[in-house]
């Protein structure tokens, strides 16, 4: 890319998402107007190490430099992991070169200039809240809980327009709390967690288990949408009826405005339908009111989120 992009000033917001897979650059005209000028991706190659990430990271910046005339002194990043706010290194991050690393600090020594970061979730929460679904739709909320339900499950929380990272860096986490013992143990030590109940493995792993057959889920839901499969119907109701138990402990202790599902199961019509039957039986009022919407932005909810952690 050459030449300055138009519309660049130093009131932009420059984010990246660095995923396992892709890193994705992208700037903002401003908090108040947050057009796209700039976005383009470029491999992340984890498997050659945590330097090499580094690098292409600083690929991606000399990227955005040059289209803007390197305006902004700080970038925002969306992450695969947490950065502990005690220690100042990675953690729980699937990228497992970036654990125990201080990233951070490595990046500002880097790129020589400040980085504000936060985990994926919690810049997904924070896009669809200022630019996405609850901008559009719900214009007037305060409080918004973003969900992740894919390969894994996580959450991510925004109050006033800003992102909720939490003393340890785990706010949002219902991924990570008790659900049901038939979770089986879970890599973050404990048993039972809402991962192991309700992401895409575990609901793989429950109909192997019920069926000695391997299917996908998106197999698994055409054939309970189909109901030529006893087995599927079983799986997909196991995930509405814990779906609805475990959001139930989200709304009962934040009692947000508006709920965003992302993730691939997150596209799953049963959710919105007999999902609420679940959730409605299990809060603590007699009705339902808050709103649980699907999210407009894709993928790129990432990098914009990272973009308004700067803001």
């Amino acid at each position: 890319m050459t030449g300055k992009i138009e519309g660049i000033t130093s009131r932009s917001l420059w984010g990246i998402d660095l995923g396992g897979t892709k890193i994705e650059g992208a700037i903002l005209r401003s908090a108040e107007d947050p057009e796209v000028l700039f976005r383009s991706r470029i491999s992340t190659e984890a498997d050659k190490g945590y330097q090499h990430i580094l690098g292409q990271v600083k690929n991606m910046v000399d990227q955005m430099r040059e289209a803007s005339g390197d305006q902004s002194n700080r970038i925002g990043f969306a992450t695969p992991g947490i950065l502990d706010p005690k220690f100042g290194v990675m953690k729980n991050c699937n990228t497992t070169a970036m654990n125990g690393r201080p990233m951070k600090a490595d990046l500002e020594g880097l790129l020589g200039r400040g980085v504000e970061m936060a985990n994926d979730a919690d810049c997904f929460a924070l896009a669809e809240a200022r630019y996405g679904v609850v901008k559009q739709q719900f214009p007037q909320a305060k409080v918004v809980f973003g969900v992740i339900m894919g390969t894994g499950v996580g959450g991510g929380i925004v109050v006033d327009g800003k992102a909720i990272v939490g003393l340890q860096g785990i706010a949002g986490e219902w991924g990570h709390n008790y659900l049901d013992e038939s979770g089986g143990p879970c890599y973050c030590g404990k048993n039972g967690c809402v991962e192991n109940v309700i992401s895409g493995p575990a609901l793989e792993k429950f109909y192997y288990r019920e069926s000695g057959a391997h299917k996908t889920m998106k197999e698994i839901v055409e054939l309970a949408e189909a109901k030529q499969d006893a087995v599927a119907v079983r799986t997909i109701e196991r995930m509405v009826i814990f779906f609805g138990r475990a959001l139930s402990v989200v709304i009962n202790i934040l009692d947000p405005d508006v709920v965003v599902v992302g993730g691939g199961l997150g596209n799953i019509p049963v959710l919105y339908e007999r999902g609420m039957d679940e959730l409605r039986k299990n809060i603590f009022n007699n009705r339902l009111d808050t709103p649980v919407v699907r999210p407009l932005l894709g993928d790129s909810a990432g990098v914009y989120g990272g973009a308004f952690l700067v803001s």
